[in-house]
């Protein structure tokens, strides 16, 4: 089994590591309906943004 012939320094090995630690997403809850929400999205569930109707929605 091969070895490593040198040492990998502190630099090489952070970017090797620099995307194990994601997060999940936080997320807040909308003011009109109260559905779970990504902060600063218009909310899926009713098309309120800010207290404000941006889209339509239509329901089913």
């Amino acid at each position: 089994m091969p070895n490593p012939k040198r040492r990998h320094s502190k630099s090489r090995r952070g970017k090797r590591r620099a995307h194990d630690f994601l997060v999940a997403p936080s997320f807040s809850i909308c003011t009109n309906c109260g559905a779970q929400v990504i902060p600063h999205r218009v909310c899926p569930n009713c098309g309120y943004y800010k207290g404000q109707q941006v889209i339509e929605v239509e329901e089913t």
